[in-house]
């Protein structure tokens, strides 16, 4: 299974080496139409772009590290590296969100009064359908090797193309009489920016502090107590290294079994466990009922 885990993390990496491509590729684009055209809205997406680039590039490092071994420092593996990598481009993104918050206010109040370019909202057009589908590349790979750091990633690109959707509209907008569209624009971009940061720290920060999905947990209790055996759950507790789940649980078993059984009955749950929920790892504490 380990083995599989990091062939997972290879994958991962292709994932977010795509989204790096994208995002050098778009931003040079979105930048040089959004100042060539005068934009303040494609400008914004365009430096949104730029820091995905470096986002992305924490998010690779991270799924390098992970995929080291265990070693004296860090006997559990290096696993969280993902996630910590993903807590790295939140507060990344957030700095830039802020900044392209400050410049639409800025140019609100600077009276920016001339509509941009229409070349701009064809711009802001391809670069939406070009990131939709670095989007849908990711979210499946990220689903089926269950990483969270391409999660986020995908996340990040599905905002870029919803965010791109709005440059678009607030430059149509502006060719209508109404040039002070295109900075308000630009400034609900710096809100997205934020709002996805956000996201993506608090799921980063919650498998950080070892939070786990309740209803998870529960799902994995009845697949306990569905096991021959298996008289009652006294506790169970689950939490996350990087992708991987590894849970703790104490069963209760009849009291008049000998050690053997007791042992064969904890190694079925560890089984269970990892077959039917890909648990990486499952430490199992017998007591006598």
């Amino acid at each position: 299974m380990e083995e599989q885990k990091y062939s997972d993390l290879k994958l991962g990496e292709r994932g977010v080496i795509v989204s790096i491509i994208a995002y050098i590729f778009l931003s040079a684009i979105k930048l040089c139409v959004g100042y060539m055209a005068n934009s303040e809205a494609l400008k914004a997406d365009g430096l949104n772009n730029a820091t995905d680039i470096i986002a992305s590039i924490a998010v690779l490092i991270g799924l390098k590290v992970s995929q080291k071994p265990a070693d004296k420092d860090h006997p559990y593996g290096h696993w969280k590296a993902e996630t910590v990598a993903s807590m790295v481009a939140s507060f990344i993104m957030i700095v830039v969100g802020i900044q392209v918050l400050v410049g639409a206010i800025q140019s609100v109040f600077n009276n920016h009064n001339e509509a941009p370019d229409l070349i701009s909202a064809w711009t802001g057009i391809f670069c939406a359908v070009v990131m939709y589908f670095v989007f849908r590349y990711n979210s499946k790979l990220g689903k089926k090797i269950k990483s969270q750091g391409l999660m986020a990633a995908a996340k990040d690109n599905l905002s870029d193309a919803l965010v791109s959707i709005g440059t678009v509209i607030g430059i149509i907008g502006s060719q209508f009489a109404l040039p002070w569209l295109d900075p308000l624009t630009a400034l609900v971009v710096g809100l997205l920016i934020c709002k996805t940061a956000w996201d993506i720290f608090r799921d980063a920060s919650h498998h950080l502090t070892d939070g786990y999905d309740t209803e998870k947990i529960q799902e994995f209790k009845q697949t306990v107590l569905s096991q021959y055996g298996v008289k009652g759950v006294k506790d169970i507790k689950a939490r996350n290294y990087g992708n991987n789940s590894v849970v703790d649980i104490v069963i209760l078993v009849n009291s008049n079994l000998g050690i053997r059984d007791a042992h064969d009955i904890s190694t079925k749950v560890e089984d269970v466990l990892k077959k039917k929920h890909d648990v990486y790892d499952v430490h199992v504490h017998v007591e006598p009922n």
